[in-house]
């Protein structure tokens, strides 16, 4: 008898973990396979009345479009290379459930069809009938409500026309797809690259129709989103759905010429030009700074600093998306001198004119090779209180090769002649080496000279010391990632 009862429990375990099937061709299976991104997405429209057919991406890029493996840009994604070296991102390679006899049914033409051993936490359904796979909605048990997470909307982005970040995210792992969806029930699909980068969503509604690196972006279904208010973002992880909830209104933008001609500092007036904008935009105007005026045709300035500027405009009853011009104030006179490695004040210049030059300093050339002093790639090599950085390294490259010979031109906005000098070693360095006996060794420590030329104005000056440069760290040579496999997507429990 007990005999017996364990064969019925080992039974009852098998029936939990497999489906019960009247018949083989019932049973159902579990795995993954490469799903289109039109296939992908069909279901999730719902009854969206905007449903549209969802394209591969096609990349201008010779890389980036190939990164799916795990922790990867598009960990998850499936693509097909060019002979180019270019290539573009087909759909996604998600876990589905299917019945024997339609997985029979499909033959070859199975999507890539993998098994896996447990049933994934999120999947698709997939059935098979007069030769076409459907699949269903992410079947997902116990999607996640993010709500202490918020949506920040940008309208100025190189990526289209606008970029959401999702601020106080949880852990959302590798993203297979996101939505859009919109208080008048319309949904939006995200593909990988154009639209999906690293949990940011951006698109173009056909202002910007192309990015950086050169990929057309596809922005025909996504113009009725302008003047739409998105009610909630989801992304699709294999854990299934976490949604966002959010008010945000997609203001309407539209192609505008805003321009401010360059001027003078100090005091004065420099006309502006305007086009382009719709009658009911109720233009209200900023300057991101002191002391300016604007009217439809000009802006007025008193005693403004030398720099680069920002004319503002927005529409009072926020119906439309803002918009810009930037502008220059300049003057010739440089206010800086180099001494003992930093930017001091030049013969005459004030503390305030020595900090706006500093904080206006665009780029810095070293031995003819030019570093831009901001954005994403810029390095700081003068900090903010001057000092010269000779440690400063870019991608693990030392800006200074530690020769202690340098030509340094510094390139600032609003300041038309550009401050240059030479950093040079008068005696090189040598080190006596000790006997053996000695305890400690007598070094000669070389000196440096400075010369400073600021458009035809030139200073000489001794520093305290040498200046000093990083030495390169050795590379460390990553480890190779695998490829996740298939069977990586199992049931696991949900945190929280």
């Amino acid at each position: 008898m007990r005999k017996i009862n364990l064969c019925l429990t080992a039974a009852a375990v098998m029936l939990g973990a497999v489906p019960f099937a009247a018949n083989a061709e019932d049973e159902i299976v579990y795995g993954t396979m490469n799903i289109p991104y039109n296939d992908f997405y069909a279901a999730e429209f719902g009854e969206s009345p905007n449903a549209y057919e969802v394209d591969a991406f096609s990349s201008a890029t010779t890389s980036k479009w190939s990164k799916n493996g795990e922790g990867e840009l598009f960990e998850g994604t499936y693509n097909q290379p060019n002979e180019d070296g270019t290539g573009s991102i087909l759909g996604v390679t998600y876990p589905v459930a299917v019945s024997r006899a339609d997985l029979d049914a499909m033959g070859d033409e199975n999507y890539g069809f993998t098994a896996v051993e447990a049933v994934p936490e999120a999947y698709k359904k997939v059935t098979f009938s007069d030769g076409k796979a459907n699949f269903s909605a992410v079947q997902d048990s116990s999607p996640e409500v993010a709500e202490g997470a918020s949506v920040k909307l940008s309208t100025e982005t190189p990526w289209g026309d606008y970029l959401i970040d999702v601020e106080n995210s949880p852990e959302l792992g590798a993203i297979y797809g996101a939505l859009l969806r919109t208080s008048d029930g319309g949904t939006y699909a995200m593909r990988h690259e154009e639209n999906i980068w690293r949990g940011e969503l951006a698109w173009s509604s056909g202002i910007k129709t192309s990015e950086p690196h050169g990929n057309a972006l596809s922005y025909e279904n996504f113009t009725s989103l302008m003047g739409a208010t998105i009610s909630e973002v989801v992304f699709i992880t294999s854990n299934g759905y976490t949604t966002i909830p959010t008010e945000t209104y997609v203001p309407v933008k539209f192609a505008y010429e805003a321009a401010v001609e360059t001027a003078s500092c100090g005091s004065g007036e420099t006309p502006m030009t305007l086009g382009g904008f719709p009658e009911d935009y109720a233009k209200v105007y900023s300057v991101n700074g002191e002391g300016f005026t604007v009217s439809d045709t000009s802006v007025g300035y008193s005693n403004a600093l030398p720099g680069a500027y920002k004319l503002s405009i927005s529409d009072a009853n926020g119906k439309y998306a803002d918009a810009s011009a930037d502008f220059i104030l300049s003057t010739d006179a440089v206010p800086a001198v180099y001494a003992d490695g930093k930017l001091v004040k030049a013969e005459g210049a004030s503390d305030e004119e020595l900090a706006n030059y500093i904080k206006n300093i665009s780029s810095v050339s070293v031995n003819g090779t030019a570093y831009s002093a901001s954005g994403k790639r810029g390095v700081k090599i003068i900090a903010q209180d001057g000092t010269v950085d000779f440690s400063a390294a870019v991608r693990g490259a030392n800006v200074f090769d530690g020769s202690g010979n340098y030509e340094i031109k510094v390139t600032a906005s609003g300041y038309s002649n550009d401050l240059e000098f030479a950093v040079k070693n008068d005696a090189p360095t040598t080190t006596e080496v000790p006997e053996t006996t000695q305890t400690s060794k007598e070094t000669t420590v070389k000196t440096t000279t400075v010369k400073t030329t600021a458009k035809g104005k030139t200073t000489t000056g001794k520093p305290d010391d040498s200046p000093k440069t990083g030495v390169a760290g050795a590379a460390i040579p990553m480890a190779l990632m695998g490829l996740a496999a298939a069977g990586a997507f199992v049931s696991r429990k949900r945190n929280g």
